[in-house]
């Protein structure tokens, strides 16, 4: 069974709404993957299914919308995915919390930076279906404008290292 890690958009961060994370772990169980556990309040859930990547994250984006009675989005990643995010992540000097990577449902156009409006000296890196953005003054005061950033979801790098052990245990365990 392959073990997925969905990050979802616009959860308990302004929005779509609110989701306990208990609500999500239940959805995810009555859709049939196992092995779920959550990770923090911001809508990251890793689970195992047999079921291929593109009809998972339309069944519970589906599901997570009959609940919220808005379709948050669903982004997938595997484990070799998110190690890979962290292993090739810019900006070495930079502080993780500092350091965002958007995950987005697709490959970003080779022009997806050209719009970046950039005032407190934001840095970012287009590596296929995400982007790195480092955020000198920290992302809560920054007033960085990059409209590629839209369609997708957005995770620290101390987060997107926690979510790459957690599938890790549940792929070694």
């Amino acid at each position: 069974m392959t073990v997925y890690v969905a990050l979802l958009r616009a959860i308990n961060v302004g929005g779509t709404g609110k989701l306990p994370m208990a609500d999500l772990k239940a959805v995810c169980e009555e859709l049939g993957f196992s092995d779920v556990k959550t990770y923090i309040q911001s809508g990251n859930v890793l689970f195992r299914t047999n079921e291929p990547q593109a009809q998972v994250e339309q069944k519970l984006d589906d599901a997570l919308g009959m609940l919220l009675g808005k379709k948050p989005g669903v982004l997938l990643r595997t484990r070799k995915e998110l190690e890979a995010v962290v292993a090739n992540a810019p900006f070495p000097d930079a502080k993780p919390n500092y350091l965002l990577v958007s995950f987005l449902p697709q490959t970003a156009p080779d022009d997806a930076l050209d719009k970046m409006v950039a005032p407190d000296g934001e840095e970012a890196v287009l590596a296929g279906r995400e982007i790195y953005v480092h955020f000198p003054v920290g992302s809560g005061k920054s007033k960085l404008k990059l409209p590629a950033l839209k369609p997708g979801t957005t995770r620290n790098l101390n987060t997107v290292r926690k979510l790459a052990e957690m599938a890790a245990q549940m792929e070694d365990g």
